[in-house]
């Protein structure tokens, strides 16, 4: 998906010579995970996508004027008024966390300075509390390229009806979209973990496992539409958005695109052969057309395998890259949101990187002593109610997600980071912010509901008043924002 491609649409033909394709690349992806060297040394990286707001916090279907004063680590979204940023892998020994800031911090910099020379401002958030739902029905949100085009012809073509978007809990929102323009809204933070083959299913499992606890800690999309729904509504309207089933599919058990899974795994392999067996191909552009090489040097460049897995989108999505004198396999973590602040996201980082190589090297891994179904319920249940979650743990049974961090799981993730030649003054700053967080229990999305509540406390869903202080809130946030302070540690006052 990150490719570009050459039209909106597609035939019968090229839909067939395609799952053809595609077929013939799992196969010979096999062979190659089989008889190939690979990288077997772990790097870390990072994807941060971000919005654009106009002077009254509104959203600014601006990126291309943005993107145009760019380079190449910043690119396009969906959203017309998105844009993301790379940060290239890295070591995370020694003081890798550190460089891993500062290079957010610079990127970050670089586009506020370009968003500002454009008119815009960045908002670093999981889902614009100011979105509306008349801005996505108009023809202004998506941006202007066939990948996009593509994509959402073909979704729609697949789905054969409108989207709904159905959320509850404070409050209720739903909706009908001619579109799948409510995917825009899901800005996100993807932090990106290097392995070696025959260290993948660990790294994967593991990350499945402490799906649910990353969530709770770093919830910062709780006003869908501005109203009060999930504290990580990203999750379900995401799932929603870019759903190519029916009812009835649904009830036949067809899987989402969006997916969670539903099973550990033994092996990379097992979750590739999982997308050519239960997932319709629904960009099939061909290798010729879209510009892509046969071979990246010695390694295969398996176009179709590459561009069908960048139409599933797993929660933990494997990847495998074959650009670069050998290729290498990636999980790539695609769970969080975006924001608060780069002391944020960077210790959300170190906690994730500690806690899967803690778990990755356990005797008696986690996922051998927790039911798959386990893992998912815990990711829908911090999706719900984020920081105040209960999760299920193995012989702790059901605990405050809170409790569960503080008291269990960050001894492991420094034990994970020490294992990785941190420095541990590096880890402790960190980690300390996880630590911070969960004794506050405030993350982005309770300082974002109880700003809402102070500035309106009666207020209603789609009222003047709630639009009102929906826009003093994001003033506010993005205040705090730029003052780099970590998210647990804002005040609840709102100018």
């Amino acid at each position: 998906m990150g490719d570009a491609v050459s039209a909106d649409s597609y035939t019968p033909r090229q839909r067939t010579t395609y799952r053809r394709r595609l077929e013939d690349e799992l196969e010979r992806f096999d062979r190659h995970l089989q008889e190939a060297e690979f990288i077997d040394h772990g790097t870390i990286g990072l994807e941060l996508e971000l919005n654009l707001v106009d002077d009254n916090m509104q959203p600014h279907p601006n990126n291309q004027a943005v993107l145009e004063r760019l380079g190449d680590e910043y690119q396009a979204e969906i959203g017309s008024y998105n844009v993301e940023l790379n940060h290239p892998p890295l070591g995370i020994e020694g003081d890798g966390l550190h460089r891993l800031a500062q290079g957010v911090e610079e990127r970050l910099r670089t586009v506020q300075e370009a968003a500002e020379a454009a008119g815009s401002t960045v908002a670093m958030v999981g889902t614009l509390p100011t979105m509306n739902s008349p801005f996505l029905d108009g023809p202004d949100w998506m941006t202007q390229e066939n990948r996009y085009a593509g994509l959402n012809n073909s979704i729609l073509e697949s789905r054969g009806e409108l989207v709904k978007i159905d959320l509850r809990r404070e409050e209720k929102y739903v909706h009908y979209f001619e579109t799948i323009a409510p995917e825009s809204t899901c800005t996100s933070m993807q932090l990106h973990l290097q392995v070696a083959p025959n260290r993948f299913a660990d790294a994967w499992n593991a990350s499945q496992a402490i799906a649910g606890v990353q969530v709770a800690l770093s919830a910062n999309s709780p006003l869908f539409m501005g109203t009060k729904v999930w504290h990580e509504s990203r999750i379900p309207v995401f799932k929603q958005s870019i759903d190519t089933r029916t009812q009835e599919l649904i009830h036949q058990g067809v899987r989402p695109r969006v997916w969670f899974g539903e099973r550990w795994i033994t092996n990379v392999f097992d979750l590739f052969e999982e997308n050519v067996r239960y997932f319709s191909p629904i960009l099939p552009e061909g290798r010729a057309a879209a510009g892509q090489p046969f071979m990246n040097g010695e390694n295969p460049g398996l176009h179709y395998l590459n561009l069908h897995n960048g139409t599933i989108w797993r929660w933990n999505r494997p990847i495998y890259d074959p650009n670069g004198q050998l290729s290498h396999i990636r999980v790539e973590n695609r769970l969080l949101p975006a924001g608060p602040t780069v002391a944020d996201i960077v210790a959300d980082a170190a906690f994730y990187y500690g806690l899967v190589k803690a778990l990755s090297e356990q005797t008696r891994p986690v996922w051998s002593r927790m039911p798959f179904e386990t893992a998912l319920n815990n990711f829908h249940a911090a999706a719900k109610h984020g920081i105040t979650a209960r999760l299920e743990w193995p012989t702790l049974g059901s605990i405050a997600a809170t409790d569960l961090v503080e008291n269990h799981l960050l001894d492991l993730a420094h034990s994970g980071l020490r294992m990785l030649e941190v420095d541990p003054a590096c880890a402790d700053e960190y980690l300390g912010i996880i630590e911070g967080r969960v004794r506050a229990k405030q993350n982005g999305a309770t300082w974002q509901l109880a700003a809402l509540d102070q500035v309106a406390p009666n207020s209603k869903p789609a009222t003047s008043e709630r639009a009102e202080a929906l826009t003093r809130v994001l003033r506010q946030y993005l205040a705090n924002q730029a003052t780099g302070t970590p998210v647990h540690a804002w005040p609840l006052e709102v100018q």
